[in-house]
């Protein structure tokens, strides 16, 4: 079960690139046609496509790590994984309580009982 969680982390990081490649298609192509470096400032809508962007990769590598830790058995990795994701969740879906942060506070739970060796 936890490597399926941690596959299903990775798997959301994926999500999240894909989707905000879709939902920010227009400032993301005029950030390149203006040349890229330095386009991300202004405006806003730059910014928060670029913020949501590099969320992706770092959500991928709590899956890959999640997945590393199942493979070497490293209980305290999965756990600290797991408390990471579980906290900032928590502040996500108490600022923002209409959108997908539940899923990683969801995928959260079994990572930690995954560190604690409830389940495997």
């Amino acid at each position: 079960m936890a490597k399926t969680v941690a596959w299903a982390v990775f798997a959301l990081g994926g999500a999240h690139i894909i989707f905000g490649i879709l939902r920010f298609r227009e400032p993301l192509t005029e950030a390149l046609l203006a040349g890229f470096s330095g386009q991300f400032m202004l405006p806003e809508i730059r910014r928060t496509a670029f913020w949501f962007l590099i969320c992706g990769p770092m959500i991928m590598l709590a899956g890959h790590l999640a997945l590393h830790a199942v493979e070497q058995g490293d209980l305290r990795a999965l756990r600290l994984i797991g408390y990471y994701m579980l906290a900032s969740s928590i502040v996500g879906v108490t600022s923002f309580p209409v959108s997908p942060l539940w899923a990683p506070l969801l995928l959260s739970l079994p990572l930690i009982a995954a560190g604690y060796g409830f389940i495997k």
